[in-house]
């Protein structure tokens, strides 16, 4: 299998114990701890220890999920808005310098300072109605397509912010991390 290598940046790896986002979004977030670690330890069919994902069933297919911050970027330029703080959109791990949508339905590999953690990129991460109250009105829908990927953690490791090298089978173009990708359903004759 052809393995294609990417320099990528990890800018955030967000750990949150409990979720911040439900019920009604005019009633505002919960107030709950939320780190943006150095590293996070990465759990086989688990995911990310001391997150509110971790080993749960329901959501084994999306313990950790990714974020291309070009995405958000581009969000906050369509909206004429100011930067946006990645770690509103409460996704695991914010980086830069990748294409995620071709990865949808492969494994991928992240190395950081030595350290390999290998994912399987199971479903895309839609955004809820959360992102027009938390990042500005007109996200939820900007971001469609723009959401990141959930994925399942097939290896134990750790993950590090900083410099890091993404390994995809699949050719991914940098350049393109911060469009939308909105799959159509198909329609038959």
């Amino acid at each position: 299998m052809t393995r294609y290598a990417y320099d990528v940046e990890l800018l955030h790896l967000l750990v949150s114990p409990q979720h911040a986002y439900f019920g009604r979004a005019r009633d505002g977030a919960a107030d709950v701890p939320t780190t943006d670690a150095d590293r996070v330890d990465v759990v086989a069919g688990k995911g990310i220890v001391g997150d509110r994902f971790f080993g749960k069933a329901a959501h084994m297919d999306a313990a950790v999920t990714l974020l291309a911050v070009e995405g958000l970027e581009a969000i906050a330029a369509e909206l004429g808005a100011s930067p946006f703080d990645p770690m509103l959109a409460r996704r695991n791990v914010v980086l830069r310098g990748a294409e995620l949508a071709p990865l949808l339905g492969e494994e991928l590999e992240i190395e950081s300072r030595g350290d390999v953690v290998r994912l399987r990129a199971g479903r895309a991460a839609h955004p809820c109605a959360w992102m027009d109250r938390v990042l500005a009105p007109g996200a939820h829908h900007a971001m469609r397509g723009r959401g990141g990927l959930r994925c399942v953690p097939l290896t134990d490791g750790v993950l590090h912010r900083g410099p890091a090298v993404l390994r995809s089978p699949v050719p991914l173009d940098p350049a393109r991390a911060g469009e939308a990708v909105v799959r159509r359903a198909s329609r038959l004759p």
